[in-house]
């Protein structure tokens, strides 16, 4: 008999739960105590070895387990792209690693599921780095944050006695055999535990029946590539799975052997280093392929054309067209009719190896059909109840707000995120205002917006925008102009909610207006900003318009922050100052709400406010005091037009002038800006009130307004004159608290006075 000792990490997940994960398998157990733990995972040990004469291969020895903290920027995924955050993370990531019998070293990433060989001890922590950050920086944030929450594992070990010179049966998917699937590819269909983890409804393919049909005969009878093309949302991915399925189910029945390996196109690549060990990678997969009787799904296809090469004649794709010809390989993935256009165009010789299958949005009835599916699963399996009107108003917001993507996928998304909530908080029903809180926390609407019951207070409404913006009356009627418009759902559906020049001369409240627009339009359910704001005069030169929208691999700025806060306002800052290039390139924007890139991959901007800040024509302007408004109007308007082409500024819906501000303007801003100060940490965290003196409000008034720049200098102004005082005072008093605070300006000295 011989023994295998294998690696056992063990989470204590709370006082009663204990999560084990056996290293260099898939094996994981959930028990109630660590014993319980081992147990279980014996038995699954030794009831594979019996049944199947397998187990899992594991030769290490002086096992060890080190926590390193590595830095990961997580994606965002958005149909079918991804796009890293702008911040890092700080994942603690368990390596267990020892020496093998072929002299050399190996070393595990369990929660990850990845491993690496490694000969010199110098090089450990940089591969394990490198791996870690491969993997994580391909996840969505939620999935990193669940790595950020484990406990810090304890090294364990179980025991498996088995025959010598035993006979193993080398198709069993676990087996190394399939070393580079089993690494960079993964099985499926998943197991029942995994797909609920995954998804709350199941992986079917409702209303779809004749689709899953069409390519289960072009996989068998046919052995064809298979390409399913359509809008997101349609059900593409849930046609392939369900074929899949379907395959999987037959395989077993008739014995055919058929696998099914699922992979990220980034993933072939993101090990190689070197010059050609991408291309042996897909060698050794098309091989271990060929001997598992196995068909390939790329997720994410339209990547082929971008990963391994600079340009589509020598990417991953390119590669494998001539596998594809000769029959070496099956493949199977799905596109957007755009991207399937951009790899017509870019690669149509891989094209060219595909059978394409068309999916249309399904009618009105049928997803209706498909949705009272879902809400029955629901009712039946999770025991919450969705009422046809709840299903309803999700329809209806859904078509109004998300007219860029399809049923039944966007409803079926949206459902799911209800019902986990309702499952999260212990409800068992979910109404037509849990619909509505959803659907503010996805976008940041308010659920004025929303309901229909609701109606628009314009006097509430008026005092919001009085209050945020000061000075600028015919501004704000253009604001309210935009609200009553979308309110009473009149906006055109296929373009950005508006679009707007903000004219006039510096420091007046263009920013500021922006910023109150979007804080009432898109605040309410967002964790970051609703206000994107990118200045423009970082874009003074044409190459510069690959940093803006992207180009190839890379997403430019603007595109990155639309596909992570898709409903907010985007305040382009001093466009006159941008190269000519950027607005050709800005046109389909503006005119469709749409801006497509070189691979197909759209970025929609329907859900947005588009605002661009200008100083032409203020030049000749002082901003304080007053003039003739038509020659004012009259000189910005055609400040503008000279600038822009035409095409440009007829794609504009208004050009929105600010006008200079006055003495009682300024007043009111300095009043505004002193009443935010009790919003800081460091006042209200102590319970510290302020009351200024009208010779200190009169006294920042006056210092902090510049005919040149406005406003602008007042908050400077009130940081040197006030703040910092403050600061000195309040380490000096640190133990007063919930007090009021009379501040005056005396012989240019500030006084603070206890109340």
């Amino acid at each position: 008999m011989q023994i295998i000792k294998y690696p056992l990490l063990i989470f204590q997940l709370q006082s009663d739960v204990y999560l084990g994960m056996l290293v260099g398998t898939s094996y994981q157990v959930v028990e109630k105590d660590e014993k319980s733990v081992r147990n279980s995972l014996t038995q699954y040990l030794q009831k594979d070895y019996k049944k199947y004469d397998y187990y899992p291969d594991m030769d290490l020895e002086n096992v060890k387990m080190k926590i390193v903290e590595v830095s990961v920027r997580p994606s965002y995924k958005k149909d079918g792209y991804t796009f890293p955050m702008t911040n890092s993370l700080k994942v603690p990531m368990p390596l267990v690693f020892g020496e093998t019998k072929g002299n050399y070293q190996e070393c595990y990433l369990p929660l990850i599921d990845e491993s690496f060989y490694y000969y010199d001890t110098k090089q450990f922590k940089s591969l394990s780095t490198h791996f870690a950050t491969t993997v994580l920086n391909q996840m969505s944030p939620e999935q990193v944050h669940q790595y950020i929450r484990y406990p810090k594992p304890k090294l364990d070990f179980i025991q498996l006695r088995i025959k010598e010179n035993r006979d193993i049966d080398y198709h069993f998917v676990g087996n190394r055999q399939y070393e580079k699937l089993n690494r960079l590819a993964e099985r499926y269909p998943y197991s029942k535990a995994t797909r609920k983890k995954i998804s709350t409804f199941p992986e079917a393919a409702w209303e779809l029946e004749n689709e899953v049909n069409e390519v289960v005969e072009k996989l068998l009878s046919q052995r064809a590539n298979v390409l399913i093309v359509g809008n997101h949302g349609v059900g593409k991915s849930a046609v392939l799975k369900q074929a899949i399925k379907k395959i999987d189910t037959l395989s077993t029945k008739e014995n055919l052997n058929y696998t099914f390996w699922r992979i990220l196109s980034q993933r072939i690549t993101a090990s190689s280093k070197y010059l050609g060990q991408w291309q042996q990678a897909v060698e050794d997969i098309i091989e271990e392929l060929s001997s598992a009787n196995g068909i390939l799904w790329v997720v994410d296809i339209i990547q082929l054309l971008q990963t391994g090469g600079e340009g589509a004649e020598d990417s991953v794709a390119a590669f494998l067209s001539s596998f594809l010809e000769q029959g070496k390989l099956q493949l199977i993935g799905e596109l957007t009719p755009q991207e399937l256009d951009s790899m017509q165009r870019l690669l149509p010789g891989f094209v060219q190896s595909f059978q394409i299958i068309r999916l249309e949005e399904l009618p009105e009835a049928k997803i209706q059909k498909v949705l009272q599916k879902a809400s029955d699963y629901a009712v039946k399996n999770l025991k919450v109840t969705i009422p046809t009107d709840a299903i309803q108003l999700m329809y209806r917001l859904l078509h109004r707000y998300y007219p860029y993507e399809s049923f039944p996928g966007k409803g079926i998304q949206f459902l799911g995120t209800c019902v986990s909530k309702a499952l999260n908080n212990n409800k068992t029903r979910i109404s037509k205002l849990d619909v509505v809180d959803n659907f503010v926390e996805k976008t940041g609407l308010p659920a004025l917006f929303l309901r229909d019951d609701m109606a628009l207070d314009m006097v509430e409404l008026q005092a919001y925008f009085d209050s945020q913006i000061i000075g600028q009356p015919k501004a704000i009627e253009q604001l309210l102009n935009i609200i009553k418009i979308f309110k009473a759902g009149l906006n055109n559906p296929y373009k950005p909610i508006a679009t707007m020049i903000f004219a006039g001369p510096t420091g007046v409240g263009k920013t500021a207006s922006a910023k109150a627009l979007s804080n009432y339009f898109f605040g309410k359910g967002q964790q970051k900003s609703p206000l994107i704001r990118i200045d423009m005069s970082e874009f003074q030169h044409p190459s510069q318009i690959n940093r803006f929208i992207g180009v190839g691999k890379e997403v430019g700025r603007l595109v990155q922050e639309i596909r992570e806060r898709p409903f907010s306002v985007l305040l382009l800052d001093e466009v006159e100052k941008a190269h000519p290039a950027i607005f050709d390139a800005f046109l389909a924007v503006l005119d469709e709400g749409m801006l497509v890139d070189a691979f197909g991959r759209m970025t929609n901007f329907r859900n947005t406010i588009i605002i661009m800040t200008s100083n032409l024509g203020a030049s000749n302007r002082k901003s304080i005091g007053f003039s003739e408004t038509t020659s004012a109007e009259d000189n910005y308007f055609s400040a503008v037009a000279a600038h822009f082409r035409p095409e440009f500024v007829n794609r504009i819906d208004s050009v929105v002038l600010f006008n200079a501000l006055n003495a009682n303007d300024i007043e009111k801003i300095t009043r505004k800006e002193l009443d935010d100060l009790s919003q800081r940490e460091g006042f209200a965290k102590r319970g510290l009130k302020m009351e200024f003196s009208e010779n200190l409000i009169q006294h920042l008034a006056s210092i902090g307004f510049d005919e040149k720049y406005g406003a602008r200098p007042l908050q400077r102004t009130i940081e040197q004159t006030i703040i910092s005082p403050m600061a000195v005072w309040m380490l000096q008093y640190s133990t007063v608290e919930n007090r009021t605070l009379f501040i005056d300006i005396q012989n240019g000295q500030l006084k603070i006075n206890l109340m």
